[in-house]
């Protein structure tokens, strides 16, 4: 099959909303919604601020199997307000993470997958959207214990703020080419540092720097796709077998690395970042 034939067969995931995803990623005829958009439950505090609200808060909870494994998918929505959490996303997904942990505690094995396309922290709610993140990086620590959290990004919204943490703390990460990852992103760090720093509109700049293959190479994430559902959700499904990177308890490796960057350590070009995070944490 040529490179042409095969792109032409291949089914992207980037480009599917939130819900298309969490049905993609799933076993067929297995997708079942929590919480959905008839439910209703949405933002009280966005239409106070003149932002009309969306029916699932951007966030979509569903159950359902993973090549036959009792699985919980949380996916966010990238369109609506750049993926941000709020009180509402935020509760669910980790209320969806809490019943998972429940599930587990009865005997029932539950593993978690969260399709991540998130600015981080909504800033109309501000305070509540912290909390709610901090309310899911606890349940993501407590459920790997039990059964692997994967977290998966895809596309170019990317994975920012305190969302990223929340990434850093699943069992595994899997990006595609289009991702990105890291603790800002490019506009706030242009505004805080200026643009000599950080140029934002510098596409190939910032995917080199924290785009998905870069970080696959520096070893911060675990798997690397093409943009393609089959190839992205069998992926997914070799890291459910792998053990757990826990990277949480791997501080020491990260203190390392960044101890070597001094005060008067020069700008690092992709390169050089890529050298300097090579290879697998101990």
């Amino acid at each position: 099959m040529t490179d042409t034939e095969r792109l032409l067969q291949s089914r992207s995931f980037v480009e599917l909303g939130a819900r298309q995803r969490a049905r993609a990623m799933l076993d067929p005829g297995s997708f079942r919604e929590l919480l959905g958009p008839f439910d209703r439950l949405m933002s009280p505090w966005l239409p106070r601020q003149g932002i009309v609200p969306q029916a699932d808060d951007g966030v979509v909870i569903a159950k359902g199997r993973l090549n036959g494994r009792n699985a919980v998918v949380a996916a966010i929505e990238g369109g609506f307000q750049g993926g941000s959490m709020g009180e509402v996303g935020g509760a669910k997904i980790a209320g969806a993470l809490e019943l998972a942990i429940e599930d587990n505690r009865n005997g029932i094995p539950m593993c978690a997958v969260l399709l991540l396309e998130t600015g981080g922290v909504r800033l109309q709610e501000a305070n509540l959207g912290l909390a709610a993140i901090a309310e899911i990086q606890a349940a993501i620590v407590e459920l790997r214990a039990w059964q692997p959290v994967i977290g998966v990004i895809a596309g170019s919204v990317g994975c920012f703020g305190g969302m990223s943490i929340a990434a850093g703390l699943c069992s595994h990460l899997l990006v595609t080419r289009e991702a990105r990852l890291g603790l800002n992103g490019p506009q706030v760090i242009e505004q805080e540092a200026g643009i000599g720093e950080y140029d934002a509109k510098d596409r190939p700049f910032i995917w080199s720097l924290s785009g998905g293959e870069q970080r696959h190479a520096s070893g911060l994430v675990d798997g690397y796709v093409a943009d393609d559902i089959d190839a992205l959700r069998e992926r997914l499904l070799q890291l459910l077998e792998a053990p757990s990177r826990d990277r949480a308890n791997q501080h020491v490796w990260f203190l390392d690395r960044l101890a070597r960057l001094g005060d008067d350590c020069p700008q690092l070009d992709a390169a050089a970042v890529r050298a300097l995070y090579q290879g697998e944490a101990q």
